[in-house]
């Protein structure tokens, strides 16, 4: 049976070392089946961002499966926050930013929770609520590489309908040579200080060693990076758009605004350690560790406004109606007071993770492996609301004459306003509107009934935790068959143990001047920030938190009598014990080599949630614990086939059925209760409103198809089709579960029923999703030597769906966005290098944190980001007495594209803009 043989372009790649990401049989088969060719190749040799694509390409067409790769050169030439951006640049990929930040991930129209993250080909832990990682956790100096694998096989141990994206490091044997660099870097943001306390500069530092030792038996790879990273925005923000009739005729108007300026400050440490050791040609072993410290610091100062639900009058001779839509695009009221705001926000997280991982020539048919590792994140949240008013309560103190016109382009309103929101005379601390609606609040400073009722909220403190710990195990074995077909067999079995807890914690505040107010004190006067952006002219601004710290107010619990808290505390654990099998194959279809693999993997599940049956008796919370059970098992089978037209086309098909379990905060054991004597419709005495543990994971089948032209060294062009069933989706809807054991708060006694009526998320509906990709990297010596440098990579994807929950009513999927674009032209020779990049998503709908940091659910308007950046490697540029020396220049987002999100159907509602201005980057490298 004839094999695989490369063309001598293919085989000149792999002797200049480019194949950054070929299997290692595919690179070993091509280096022996053309030995004696070698003398008569010509050596292809770039480097910079050119040596990056080839890298990728290599990485994308030596695959066995359909992905997509980037190179370390590609993710250190371009040095972004995290690795998001980069990640989205890729064909089928995109980003959702986050305070301004590419951070979740969305793989062909599939939301961050559909795919799964793995860190040397082992599943991560995330700091969010769910399963989602948040990319902003990871610094991309520190990784060599990653591959977004968009078909399965059935060896990979993480599951995600939409694919699996996963992050490498180096492996200090590969290198071959002892490197130590040093990487610097100043970042501005083109806002100048929104807040007096605020940062707009920043800077960034790495350490990198790599090293060979013992004749080349053990490497040493470590590397250390810190980071403070500015990130600044203008924000407008809305309560929503309260809908009215008059005469028929419907109406909205605007119910209320938050809009604030926010600094932050985002601050990170990190460090890797990977030790490799061959002792002898039979054994590989390889340790690998990673530690981040994660710091978001955020300062936002603004002005809530009640509008059409404050407590002002509406002057209906001062409104302008769009009269295709109804909408109100001005109005006035008079006689309204506002909350200002000066908040802060602390978002830490701490993640340990190491992993060991031995390989072992049995024979030259026989290799074992073992693999085990452990990971850990801890995330606190902190955040911190003061509020400052003219009075006390909803009639006290000055009012203001307030007006908004709508702006153009969805960037929000602008107000007009007759006090000055600067004066620290007028503008004191102390709560000016009746919101703290407690009875403990009330009962605490004996209010109830009185004029001063539910006047005792003077901020309030969110403080949520996340402990994320996985354990992972894998015993497995890869044989090597004489068959004409089957070329190698792989099976093995795995086990992964996790488990993640979220505990809820909120705080009122009050000061201690209470029922006064307190003007304040000189010495945390901070001056005023200007929010002219909204036409609010300037605010007050003062150290809130150093209030706090010096014992200016004093706080109570709303876990006693919110029972909101109760129930968004939990823990989720998943017991998870799978065995594959998988057969390497190889074979012809005419005269055309037929290679891939084929196998199934078996996956057993059992799952477990511990949380709380709350209820509110006598206005406080009285809880039951519950822990509840349930297991299920799948059986996932995979093909992966390509077909080798000739030395540089190549036809591939994948068919695999995949999964993605529930969110995490979905299948929770946490639940509002109530309890009656009589049964309802169901039977059962109980009815419950939170998470179901007995949640299954979403289901689909799914068919790639994709037709890949390489015809030039640094270029390819490739059309691919992709189609999946889906089923088994999660909605919202009614079950069943099991209370067995839980005592009613009230009496004590336990129901004859063990069950409940639950209302939350269930398994059900489903339909399809499709699409197509183009994709192509182009360098233009193709056309003429001169251009030898230049090029361009692009790619474009189409996505639809058709789904429905088990109502058959239309769902849209979470991170949709029906057309994806990137875009990147670049010039790279002789140690200069510039390029611009783009990458553009229509409209989707997005997750979002609500208030107490639930997820939420929103409509973003699609968006265009362009990034530019130029270089100089003194070395490449033949510079001897600057050898290891380059500077590079960034710009991000220089277009200036907001975030923006809407409230509703209606285009004119918009819910928020966030305007993050642009970033700049200075940078060098030195490689001793």
């Amino acid at each position: 049976m004839a094999k695989f043989k490369p063309n001598l372009i293919t085989a000149a790649i792999l002797t200049s070392g480019l194949a950054f990401g070929i299997h290692h049989a595919a690179a070993q088969e091509a280096e022996s089946n053309d030995q004696q060719a070698d003398e008569n190749l010509e050596v292809i040799q770039v480097s910079g961002f050119r040596r990056s694509v080839v890298e990728s390409m290599n990485t994308k067409r030596f695959s066995s499966n359909v992905v997509e790769a980037i190179s370390a050169e590609d993710i250190g030439k371009l040095p972004d926050s995290s690795i998001a951006e980069s990640i989205a640049r890729l064909p089928g990929l995109t980003a959702q930013r986050l305070d301004g930040r590419a951070s979740r991930v969305s793989i062909r129209g599939f939301g961050e929770n559909e795919s799964a993250t793995t860190f040397n080909g082992r599943e991560q832990v995330s700091i969010g609520d769910n399963r989602g990682v948040e990319f902003d956790l990871y610094p991309s100096e520190i990784m060599s590489g990653v591959t977004v694998y968009k078909t399965p096989d059935a060896s990979l141990d993480a599951e995600g309908i939409a694919g699996i994206i996963d992050m490498q490091t180096v492996k200090p044997l590969s290198k071959g040579e002892r490197i130590l660099q040093v990487n610097g870097q100043m970042e501005k943001t083109s806002f100048d200080k929104l807040n007096p306390d605020g940062d707009d500069q920043g800077f960034r530092g790495t350490f990198s060693y790599i090293d060979q030792f013992a004749d080349d038996t053990l490497g040493v790879a470590f590397a250390y990076t810190t980071m403070s990273s500015p990130n600044q925005e203008k924000r407008w923000n809305s309560w929503g758009y309260p809908e009215f009739s008059v005469d028929g005729q419907n109406y909205s108007i605007l119910g209320g605004a938050k809009p604030f300026v926010r600094s932050s400050t985002l601050k990170r440490d990190s460090a890797m350690l990977v030790v490799e050791a061959a002792p002898n040609d039979a054994l590989r072993m390889t340790f690998d560790a990673l530690y981040v410290d994660f710091s978001d610091e955020k300062i936002l100062r603004g002005i809530e406004i009640p509008f059409a639900w404050g407590q002002g009058i509406l002057s209906a001779d001062d409104s302008d109606v769009d009269p295709s839509t109804g909408f109100i695009t001005s109005a006035m009221t008079e006689g309204q007071r506002v909350v200002v705001r000066n908040d802060l926000e602390n978002r830490d997280a701490e993640l340990s993770q190491a992993g060991f991982n031995a390989e072992y020539l049995v024979n030259d048919s026989l290799t074992l492996e073992f693999d085990a590792s452990y990971s850990k994140v801890k995330r606190k949240i902190w955040s911190f609301e003061s509020y400052a008013g003219t009075g006390r309560g909803d009639n006290q103190g000055a009012a203001d004459n307030l007006g908004y016109t709508l702006n153009a382009g969805n960037s929000g309103a602008l107000f007009t306003h007759e006090l000055d929101y600067g004066d620290f005379n007028l503008i004191q601390l102390g709560g000016p509107l009746s919101w703290g609606a407690s009875a403990a609040l009330n009962d605490k400073y004996n209010l109830g009934g009185t004029a001063m009722e539910n006047t005792a909220q003077d901020g309030f403190i969110n403080a949520p935790d996340i402990d994320d710990e996985l354990t992972s195990l894998k015993v497995a074995a890869e044989q090597s068959i004489e068959s004409e077909f089957v070329s190698k067999v792989s099976y093995g079995v795995s086990y992964r143990d996790r488990e993640k807890t979220k505990a809820s914690n909120g705080y009122y505040m009050t000061l201690n001047a209470f029922p006064g107010m307190l003007m304040v004190p000189e010495d945390y006067r901070l001056g005023t920030v200007s929010l002219d952006f909204i036409g609010m002219g300037n605010m007050i601004a003062y150290d809130s938190g150093a209030l706090l710290d010096d014992g200016y107010y004093d706080l109570l619990s709303e876990n006693l009598t919110g029972i909101q808290h109760i129930t968004k505390s939990w823990s989720v654990n998943e017991k998870v014990t799978a065995a594959f099998v998988k057969a390497d194959f190889e074979s012809e279809l005419g005269s055309m080599p037929l290679t891939g693999n084929f196998g199934v993997r078996y996956v057993h599940t059992k799952q477990s949630s511990q949380g709380n049956a709350a209820q509110v008796i006598d206005g406080l919370v009285v809880a039951e614990p519950t822990n509840i059970d349930h297991s299920y098992s799948h059986v996932l089978p995979s093909l992966n086939m390509s077909l080798a037209i000739d030395d540089s086309q190549t036809l591939r098909l994948g068919i695999a059925k995949t999964l993605s379990r529930a969110r995490l905060d979905e299948m929770n054991a946490s639940v509002e209760s109530s309890y009656a004597p009589n049964p309802d419709d169901n039977g059962n005495n109980w009815t419950i409103k939170g998470g179901n543990p007995a949640l299954e994971p979403k289901e689909a089948t799914g068919v790639d198809l994709s037709y890949e032209n390489y015809f030039a060294p640094e270029g390819y062009f490739a059309v691919a089709l992709f189609w999946k069933d889906l089923s088994q989706w999660i909605f919202d809807g009614n079950y069943e579960v099991d209370f067995s054991g839980v005592a009613d708060p009230a009496t004590g006694e336990i129901p004859s029923n063990p069950t409940a009526t639950g209302s939350g998320k269930v398994n059900g509906g489903g339909g399809t999703m499709h699409g197509y990709e183009l994709s192509m990297a182009l360098p233009f010596n193709i056309f003429d030597e001169s251009l030898d440098g230049f090029g361009l990579i692009a790619s474009y994807t189409g996505v639809e769906s058709d789904i429905d929950d088990q109502n058959g009513n239309p769902y849209e999927l979470p991170g949709l966005s029906d057309t994806i674009q990137t875009f990147t032209a670049y010039y790279d020779k002789s140690g200069f290098q510039a390029r611009v990049s783009m990458r553009k998503r229509s409209d989707f709908k997005g997750d979002v944190y609500g208030i107490g940091f639930d997820t939420v659910q929103v409509d973003v308007l699609g968006e265009t980001i362009w990034d530019a950046q130029i270089g100089y490697d003194f070395g490449e540029a033949g510079i001897e007495s600057l050898k290891g020396l380059s500077v590079y220049l960034q710009g991000q987002n220089l277009s200036n594209e907001p975030f923006v999100s809407l409230s509703g159907d209606n285009a004119l509602q918009v819910r928020d803009y966030q305007d993050y201005g642009k970033t700049y980057l200075l940078g060098f490298a030195y490689k001793f």
